[in-house]
């Protein structure tokens, strides 16, 4: 055994619940907290004292991050005074952005203000051309004015962003230079976004200054935290702090200082820990196709897995694009604590807007009053109240019924003649479930019947507190394959986090138009010389990229060998002004060709092609548990004992309904619906007219007994 051996911790911070996932020498722990919005370290601090409890000897934690804490800032507008500094003449990009309008035909569109205001944006006289020479340097004497004056108007994070700074970062680093004495974090686009596309680069760049100081104090914070908070350095406790890491978008992870430098890379962190841990499941049950459905608290997120999963850099946060590669996850303001009103026509609307923990849904007793999807589970016999979190939270059903009925009363005197005729709490109940599963088949159809997609040749991976709930209703809807729970689904998520491959990717636009010759390559090496050399030349580039990345990872005391890098192209067709990716192949023309029929339903066999960006992800890949364990306990075709019968209430009345412990579940067991599955993180239901049956693995998997 090692002398100072390492525990790794997964963390998902979510808007009602931290989950924690613990792995060491293979085994899987999990343990749910209730968040704590105003310090979000509180819980995690909790969790992992939890988790790490009872243990012996000289330890060191090892801490993968994911959080919302950039996302939230980013939409309610906390973030830092920011200063622009920008070349002469561009200091109004940021606030005249695209022209577009979010609304077509809306005269009286009030916009958000910009995340700079005017007298916060400075230009200085440079100039790079487009081709990358520079033809004026910013001076001195004008460098040291700026310094002067940015200081007299005491910003707390400062951004720069030059015009062609991707072609030629030269002035931009001279600037940056200069600025950096000021002692601010400074966010320079060569180093966050060397690509084209001023205005996307420019966002993206000032959302990372917005980001960096609030971000970087948090990090420190929750160093500081575990630090002291698991135990002073001495025989029988932590060792030392270890290091934290936090999640990227682009699912997955790097050092708690590059993402305190570098903000922007975290802005969509939370979701992809599902996604993440989606992919491996799929991969050990040999799924090719699968769609991950992650219900939480607060929202729910969906991804497509075909394959691996999709990436994109066409994302926004608030209205505000954001051009670095995000995992393609599309989300909705559907969770188990997402609050139902009616609105002044009498409909009945649930979410976006939650409970959150604090005060939270009725049924915790925390002070909650408006009802929520989970106070609907509840009232309906789907929820046991006293087998949430594995019996160590009673829920308040007398609560709920009570508040339904006066909130059902109170809208129906205040709506008068437009009130909507639900009799009673039970049909309002069942109303709001129905509500919340029509917001989320609909982000369900988006990305997949919307993109081309069939969902009947895909299985639901469901997961997150409330997933298991809401999913085969879901399911039977869209004509799914079939409903796979995994083990401890309701902090998957966290678990995806800590199973993340560390990851760098690196990007350069260079805008360079392809020769003739690669179009039919699809075998052996490409004949036309002209292209030949072409190829040459990429590969010469990407050596660059990677060369730079390896360094950087180096820089961070990464010294593990790195996998494989993977090289990719965007390209698109001259005169095109959106770009798709495909692997850098000697045949990548033909290839791209086939994107873009799938993606466009057509196109361009004899028009010129343009590479618009290289992009390099280097990973450095983790070890990962088995999908889990191998257990028999059951025959197959079985049918194992209910814990308990209750009436749930299914299609307009109560039926009565078997309730089982998961836990007691063995391989081959199955279950025939209506029936309840509870365990420790979540609650599966499986309606009438489905089955359950338990994998060589303990996945759920819940198909409609039809097919």
């Amino acid at each position: 055994m090692p002398a100072n051996p390492t525990m790794r911790f997964g963390v998902d911070t979510g808007g009602t619940f931290t989950d924690c996932v613990s792995i060491e020498r293979g085994q899987v722990k999990v343990l749910k907290v209730f968040s704590t919005p105003d310090s979000p370290a509180t819980a995690i601090l909790e969790g992992l004292r939890r988790l790490s409890g009872g243990r012996s000897g000289r330890w060191t934690p090892e801490i993968i991050h994911g959080t919302t804490f950039g996302t939230n800032s980013l939409l309610e507008r906390r973030g830092a005074r920011v200063a622009l500094v920008t070349t002469a003449g561009f200091e109004d990009l940021i606030e005249i952005g695209r022209q577009a309008r979010p609304r077509l035909y809306d005269l009286n569109i009030r916009r958000d203000p910009p995340l700079v205001p005017r007298p916060l944006r400075w230009g200085i006289k440079e100039r790079t051309v487009a081709g990358g020479k520079v033809i004026l340097r910013p001076g001195p004497g004008e460098l040291k004015r700026l310094g002067a004056l940015v200081k007299r108007l005491k910003p707390e994070s400062i951004a720069v962003c030059f015009l062609f700074s991707f072609a030629s970062p030269k002035n931009e680093r001279i600037a940056a230079r200069a600025l950096r004495d000021l002692g601010l974090p400074v966010s320079a686009s060569h180093e966050v976004l060397p690509e084209f596309r001023e205005y996307e680069r420019l966002s993206t760049v000032v959302i990372n200054a917005y980001l960096a100081p609030r971000l970087g104090a948090y990090l420190a914070g929750l160093e500081r935290a575990v630090s002291t908070g698991l135990g002073p350095d001495e025989p029988g406790s932590a060792r030392k702090p270890g290091r934290i890491y936090v999640m990227q978008s682009s699912g997955g992870i790097t050092t708690a200082a590059r993402a305190a430098a570098e903000p922007v890379r975290t802005i969509l962190s939370g979701p992809a820990g599902g996604v993440v841990a989606t992919a491996w499941l799929a991969e050990s049950l040999g799924l090719r196709r699968a769609i991950s459905f992650d219900m939480g608290g607060t929202s729910t997120d969906v991804c497509l897995l075909d394959g691996q999963p999709r990436t994109t850099k066409e994302s926004s946060v608030g209205g505000l694009p954001i051009a670095i590669p995000v995992l393609d996850v599309h989300s909705v303001g559907a969770g188990g604590g997402s609050i139902a009103r009616f609105d002044r026509g009498g409909a009945l609307r649930v979410g976006p807007e939650s409970a959150g923990s604090t005060p939270g849904p009725i049924c915790y007793g925390r002070g909650g009053t408006r009802p929520t999807v989970t106070d609907a589970n509840l009232l309906l016999g789907r929820l046991d109240p006293d087998y949430f979190l594995g019996g160590t939270f009673r829920l308040a059903p007398e609560a709920v019924e009570q508040i339904f009925t006066d909130f059902l009363d109170g809208q129906s005197r205040g709506l008068g003649s437009r009130a909507v005729s639900f009799k009673n709490a039970l049909e309002l109940a069942q109303g709001i479930v129905a509500v919340s599963n029509a917001t989320m088949e609909k982000a369900l159809r988006v990305i997949s019947i919307e993109r081309g997609y069939d969902p009947r040749d895909f299985s639901l991976v469901c997961f997150g507190g409330a997933g298991g709930l809401h999913a085969a209703e879901l399911a039977r809807s869209l004509g799914l394959a079939g409903v796979i729970v995994p083990r401890n689904p309701g902090a998957f998520s966290a678990l995806g986090v800590s199973l993340s491959d560390v990851v760098k990717d690196i990007s350069q636009s260079v805008l360079l138009v392809v020769p003739d010759g690669g179009e039919t390559e699809r075998q052996g090496a490409p004949k036309n010389p002209e292209f030949r050399n072409f190829l040459g030349r990429l590969g010469r580039e990407f050596a660059r990229l990677e060369k730079a990345g390896r360094a950087e990872l180096r820089r961070e005391r990464f010294a593990e060998k790195f996998s494989a890098a993977q090289r990719y192209l965007e390209v698109r067709c001259r005169g095109q002004s959106y770009e798709l990716s495909v692997p850098f192949t000697a045949d990548f023309p033909g290839r791209f060709r086939t994107e873009h029929e799938k993606a466009y339903g057509y196109v361009h066999p004899g028009r010129p092609l343009e590479i618009v960006s290289l992009r390099v992800r280097l990973a450095i890949r983790t070890s990962k548990p088995p999908a889990g364990p191998k257990r028999a306990g059951a025959r197959a075709g079985s049918a194992p004992s209910p814990l308990k019968q209750k009436p749930v209430w299914f299609n307009g009345r109560f039926r009565p309904t078997p309730f089982y412990d998961r836990e007691q579940l063995g391989a081959g067991s199955r279950i025939a619906g209506p029936a309840v599955i509870f365990e420790y993180s979540s609650t599966t239901v499986v309606p009438p007219g489905y089955e359950c049956r338990v994998d060589e693995y303990l996945n759920l998997v819940v198909t409609s007994r039809g097919g």
